[in-house]
């Protein structure tokens, strides 16, 4: 397992935050070519968690949408490709988390490649759940 340091990160910069995305893989489907949705994706969170190397070398990100009190939406779980199987995933998930707290319930929409991390850190599929996509 990688060592990290995991520690909120709300001033995450507008380029650390792109390059994660497109790093991670998630970049081709996330709008990395527009900057200011990205900078707007990012004010909008309410929890930014990053995963950081010793030497803060920047390997994951989670951004989360949340009301604090019942339920949070984990937009993207974003780990470099170089970290990903190492337990940085796992490590930032578990940071996640602690910062919700345990009254907090977390929800996410998974990449279809994903699946099976999730399912091997212990989240239950849930049957049932409905959304409208973007329209752009």
């Amino acid at each position: 397992m990688t060592v990290v340091v995991c520690a909120r990160e709300p001033d995450l910069p507008l380029e650390a935050f792109r390059r994660i995305l497109i790093e991670s893989g998630l970049g081709a489907t996330r709008p990395v070519g527009d900057g200011p949705r990205l900078r707007q994706m990012l004010a909008g969170a309410s929890l930014v968690v990053s995963a950081r190397a010793p030497d803060g070398n920047l390997l994951g990100v989670a951004r989360c949408l949340s009301d604090g009190a019942w339920v949070a939406y984990l937009a993207e779980l974003a780990i470099s490709r170089s970290a990903q199987g190492k337990g940085v995933g796992r490590q930032l998930l578990q940071a996640v988390r602690a910062e919700l707290g345990p009254r907090v319930t977390l929800v996410l929409s998974s990449m279809p490649d994903a699946v099976a991390f999730y399912e091997k850190v212990g989240m239950p599929r849930m049957a049932d759940v409905f959304f409208y996509s973007r329209q752009q």
